[in-house]
């Protein structure tokens, strides 16, 4: 029996990863590392003596770009310090460690956008994330220690909170009323479902002791393209405004190459958009009822 530890098991991602373990996999144990659970992984003393695992998947982490901005010393405090404790536990415990890293490409060079694209931290959190790499590539290069990064890109699904994208829009629409910035960017948009069996292969995978993925769907979608998509499976009147506002640093297109994650990790997404919206859609009122 392999031991998974997952930090941030109560967020978005950690849950669905979690639940998915505890239903298909009976042959992983999970330690949850949350704060909900009574672990900060923040600070060391608190988490030492966390029993011995096989695996750990690092997701704690502040995430919203928008308060990256309002906050960063919160966000570089954070987003290091908890990705310092959970490489040396790896290392203390002689295990692997998947971090989930993030977009960190700035505006693209060349589309869709491989793992040796150049790195561009174009906010605060995405610098955040840089570090957080920087440092399993330390504790790798060090200790030997085995590590795989995923470069998610955009995720969505049901349980995300609802400052995001997706959620935003259901949530509004529900209202009759869709109020958004910017039309215009357009997004590679992955489901949580597809998220998740990437995060089980890389569990399983020992073709190597470090690798970098992207993670996505491998297409893009404008947010207008998304907003009518979103109203169309709904199937009533809805009003939609843009404030045609710009966030700093606004990227206009991101598409991911997934030909590595296909070819070393055998995953691929299965879910395309219109069914990873009608599969949210069924739980957002399904839970109104």
């Amino acid at each position: 029996m392999k031991t998974i530890a997952i930090s941030g098991s109560s967020g978005f991602i950690g849950n669905s990863i979690k639940n998915s373990i505890k239903n298909n996999y009976y042959n992983f144990k999970i330690i949850e590392i949350d704060l909900k659970s009574g672990y900060d992984l923040s600070i060391w003393d608190n988490i030492k003596n966390i029993e011995s695992f096989d695996t750990f998947i690092h997701l704690a982490a502040k995430s919203y770009v928008p308060d990256s901005y309002k906050n960063p010393k919160l966000f570089y405090d954070t987003n290091f310090a908890t990705t310092l404790n959970a490489l040396e536990l790896c290392r203390k415990h002689n295990a692997k460690m998947i971090l989930a890293s993030s977009y960190v490409y700035g505006t693209p060079k060349y589309l869709p956008i491989d793992e040796d694209h150049p790195v561009n931290a174009f906010n605060p959190y995405a610098q955040s994330k840089l570090i957080s790499e920087d440092l399993c590539r330390a504790y790798n290069r060090d200790f030997g220690l085995p590590v795989i990064i995923f470069r998610p890109f955009n995720i969505y699904g049901y349980g995300q909170d609802k400052n995001f994208l997706i959620p935003k829009i259901i949530s509004d629409a529900k209202n009759g009323k869709i109020f958004l910035e910017n039309s215009l960017p357009k997004r590679d948009f992955l489901h949580i479902d597809d998220l998740v069996e990437a995060f089980i292969k890389a569990i399983t995978y020992e073709k190597t002791n470090y690798e970098i993925f992207n993670i996505g769907y491998g297409d893009s979608l404008s947010v207008s393209e998304i907003t009518e998509k979103i109203i169309k499976k709904i199937n009533k009147n809805i009003s939609v405004s843009f404030s045609k506002n710009k966030r700093k640093n606004e990227i206009l297109e991101t598409k991911a190459s997934i030909t590595k994650a296909k070819e070393l990790l055998n995953w691929s997404p299965r879910t395309n958009f219109e069914s990873g919206i009608k599969k949210m859609l069924k739980k957002y009122f399904e839970n109104d009822n």
